[in-house]
């Protein structure tokens, strides 16, 4: 995000915080694209492990529900 604010004040001319908005305007959504995708991605891993204690609880399988 720095380099983009210090691009917007060297070629476009413009005050530094005129640049640093503009700076996260551009970069908000591909930060945010990221870090959604980062957690979404976890929600499958999260539930599995769930599943797993409670499938070795009920079966009473002790070595499997302490690994996890």
């Amino acid at each position: 995000m720095v380099d983009f604010a210090m691009e917007g004040e060297r070629e476009h001319g413009k005050n530094a915080t005129d640049a640093i908005y503009d700076a996260c305007l551009l970069r908000f959504r591909p930060i945010m694209m990221t870090t959604m995708a980062a957690l979404l991605a976890g929600i499958p891993l999260a539930l599995a492990r769930a599943w797993v204690r409670n499938y070795a609880a009920r079966w009473a399988l002790p070595w499997l529900a302490d690994c996890c």
